[in-house]
């Protein structure tokens, strides 16, 4: 019995050696393990060693409205240490927290509206996230590569360098400050657009045409400052990649060989440009529920931006962890779908290597 076993990972070694596509996608996915506990560590004891007590504050906050007695205080202040995982030395701590979200699939009570499960809190913000910053920046990665092709394929032409020149001048502008300027004109100046929330109040959420229109209109500004920004990074990063493709032999093979600009451009040259950029919009997915909470701050706009900054000014430790780690898994996914993607995208990308 003992010999059998053992030749097992012989075979499994030699099974993983004539397949080097499954290597790959093997060992990937090892790291990606290796690489989501690792953060998902990182985090926890970060934010653990941030000063302030959440449940004296919290115990405070109830005090305010209610009278206890110290010895009924210091009873309920240890009852919520212990339901909220504040109980115990810090490594203890963790490996409650370990245990909690990888076995029982429950992240704990959230301070923001307890007794409510963290993740209900996070699953009712999610949704407007990804709708409104999930959409935007897809739509500005598209727009910013069709754009940035287009100005390197016709560098030089006044069209091509008022655009390049344009997107350097807009494209370190901050998110907020465009999303000020355009509240500014369209909000308070024109009239035309709501400046903050995600709907009109008046309103049940459904899908019905005023409740879509409602979502398209109030979403349309904080969408704005999202894409115009993105799309001149993307344009220039995609223009960056494309000026030194047309200098290569095959793209002046295919013009001798008569094939049509459109052909030679789609067919050749936009496709050895959107490859990188395919892995840089991957690593930027991070970014749709964290990097722009300011936007959803100042429209007011309940996605996981206001979530994750409500939660910090009370040490919500739970949601904050929750938000944290999901910002994390969507990333290291996201760049694990790519890795395992890419040789097939591009066989240039030896996947054995």
């Amino acid at each position: 019995m003992s010999s059998e076993v053992a030749v097992e990972p012989g075979r499994m070694r030699s099974w993983l050696a004539a397949h080097p596509l499954a290597s790959y996608a093997v060992r990937r996915f090892g790291l990606y393990l290796v690489e989501l506990w690792g953060a998902v560590t990182v985090a926890f004891f970060f934010f653990r060693l941030i000063p302030g007590d959440p449940i004296q504050t919290f115990i405070q906050t109830l005090q305010q409205n209610y009278v206890y007695n110290a010895q009924a205080s210091a009873a309920v202040i240890e009852r919520y240490r212990s339901e909220f995982g504040l109980d115990g030395n810090l490594f203890s701590q963790y490996l409650h927290y370990m245990y909690r979200v990888l076995f029982q699939q429950d992240l704990g009570p959230s301070l923001l509206n307890y007794p409510t499960p963290a993740q209900d809190v996070i699953m009712r913000a999610l949704p407007w996230t990804v709708g409104l910053l999930g959409l935007s920046a897809v739509l500005a990665w598209v727009i910013g590569l069709l754009v940035g092709a287009l100005a390197g394929w016709r560098r030089g032409k006044a069209g091509a360098d008022l655009v390049t020149n344009l997107a350097i001048a807009l494209s370190h502008v901050p998110y907020y400050f465009l999303a000020l300027i355009l509240t500014f004109v369209f909000a308070y100046q024109l009239a035309w657009l709501p400046a903050r929330s995600a709907y009109n109040a008046r309103l049940t959420p459904g899908i019905s045409p005023e409740f879509v229109f409602s979502l398209l209109k109030y979403g349309l500004l904080p969408s704005l400052s999202i894409v115009v920004i993105g799309v001149f990074s993307w344009l220039l990063s995609t223009r960056m990649l494309m000026v030194p493709v047309l200098g290569e032999d095959y793209l002046t093979y295919a013009q001798a060989k008569g094939l049509r600009p459109r052909k030679i451009l789609t067919k050749y040259a936009l496709r050895n440009c959107y490859l990188p950029q395919v892995t840089a919009f991957g690593i930027s997915l991070g970014f749709i529920f964290n990097g722009n909470v300011l936007v959803e701050q100042l429209f007011n706009y309940p996605g996981l931006g206001a979530t994750l900054v409500n939660a910090i000014q009370i040490l919500d430790f739970n949601t904050i962890l929750g938000v944290t780690n999901l910002a994390i898994f969507a990333v290291l996914t996201a760049n694990l779908i790519l890795d395992l993607l890419l040789p097939l995208l591009d066989p240039r990308v030896k996947y054995w290597r």
